[in-house]
């Protein structure tokens, strides 16, 4: 592991100094409250550990996308008050990350008292990485600590900005066990090793795909990208949501699939509809039988049946990516399946992905698999074989080549 992690920073820069936090608090707000608080508790060992070892806490986090413009919808105001609670202590705010208001309340806190500053991303020097923003930031901290595993792959100002200008930084516990979990699938993981990739497209995880194909023994593909892949078989997609750009790649994928000795298993029957947004005809057919005028919206029960077998045979088990249109009820039922089956494995599990994570969440099995992921883009990417920016950052010296 060659990671800076908390273990190495010595006391001294923790004790009374002010620790700037990169969390990961990009959660669902609604009616000026936190509509899920899972990131929030997963950050609470880091920053209960930072806490009692009398840090003065400052915590940035970006939310959604206000694209460098101050939205209230994506303030982060409701987010200091389900922390406090939380944590059961109080939580200062900021209205703003850098500047005059974010130095007063910096300049307010004593030891072991926790700052919550307002979105980073209302400022477009954030995503840009701007040098006087990162400036402004590091000017807040004397010591940088990453906990947001879900940014570590972009190179922002409050990831890799500031720990490039300070001295003491290190990962977060979160972080740490986010590498650990992730990196434990690229080196020698118990057998069989089961990849379950879904979602509408293979954009995005084509680098994923390639860098795990020869590591796995089972594939299993789903969602509107394992229309692609049915569609390389020369089957007939009808109205179905098929990467026609992306259908040699396919095919290519599963030649070198055949040549690893990986098996792919994709759908081999779907439920379709005749209209996602007012259907009024659903059903399930075989893969290879799609009616015309319909499309493929979720796996069907013979696939869904499948999907868990395998799983719950595997030593280690992969999954991103929904294997329907998990949003749109009753398109959900294979992700839910499937997600439910999980109980049954009795190998190592890794989850990513938000509407996965969601699935495994809304099952009741998030507490029982090995490892529940908190950045989708940023775990594929890691599995990609991908250098990430905010872990870079963070690499021992005598590590680096």
């Amino acid at each position: 592991m060659s990671l800076l992690t908390l273990d190495h920073l010595d006391p001294s820069d923790i004790s009374g100094k002010r620790v700037l936090v990169r969390v990961d608090f990009n959660v669902p707000l609604a009616d000026g409250k936190v509509a899920d608080s899972a990131r929030l508790e997963q950050s609470l060992p880091t920053l209960t550990e930072l806490i009692q070892g009398g840090a003065r806490l400052v915590l940035a986090s970006h939310c959604g996308r206000p694209k460098g413009e101050r939205q209230d919808k994506y303030s982060l105001r409701p987010v200091a008050d389900e922390l406090a609670r939380l944590l059961a202590k109080p939580v200062a705010f900021a209205d703003d990350c850098v500047g005059a208001a974010a130095r007063d309340a910096v300049n307010a806190l004593s030891n072991g008292d926790v700052l919550l500053l307002e979105n980073l991303r209302f400022h477009a020097g954030e995503t840009k990485n701007d040098d006087a923003f990162a400036d402004q930031l590091t000017q807040l901290a004397d010591t940088f600590v990453l906990d947001a595993f879900g940014t570590a792959h972009r190179a922002h100002a409050s990831v890799v900005g500031v720990a490039d200008r300070l001295h003491a930084k290190a990962a977060g516990r979160l972080l740490v066990r986010e590498v650990e979990a992730l990196g434990s699938l690229l080196g020698e993981p118990q057998r069989p090793f089961v990849g379950i990739l879904g979602g509408a497209k293979i954009e995005g995880k084509i680098d994923t795909l390639e860098n795990l194909l020869p590591r796995l023994d089972l594939l299993l593909l789903g969602g509107g990208m394992a229309n692609t892949f049915l569609a390389a078989r020369g089957y007939s997609m009808a109205n179905s949501l098929v990467e026609k750009d992306r259908v040699d790649l396919a095919s290519d994928i599963l030649r070198r699939a055949e040549k690893s000795h990986t098996k792919v298993v994709l759908p081999t029957d779907v439920v379709v509809t005749d209209d996602f947004a007012n259907p009024q005809r659903v059903e399930t057919v075989a893969a290879d039988a799609i009616p015309d005028g319909t499309l493929a919206v979720d796996v069907g029960e013979d696939t869904r049946t499948a999907f868990v077998a395998e799983c719950a045979k595997a030593g280690t088990l992969f999954w991103n990516g929904p294997l329907g249109v998990f949003e749109k009820p009753p398109f959900h039922l294979g992700t839910t399946a499937v997600a439910e089956g999980l109980r049954n494995c009795r190998g190592f599990t890794v989850v990513g992905g938000g509407e996965t994570v969601a699935a495994v969440r809304r099952a009741g099995v998030a507490e029982q698999l090995g490892h529940v992921s908190t950045g989708g883009g940023a775990s594929l990417e890691l599995l990609a074989g991908k250098s990430l920016p905010g872990i870079v950052a963070l690499t021992k010296p005598e590590a680096k080549s």
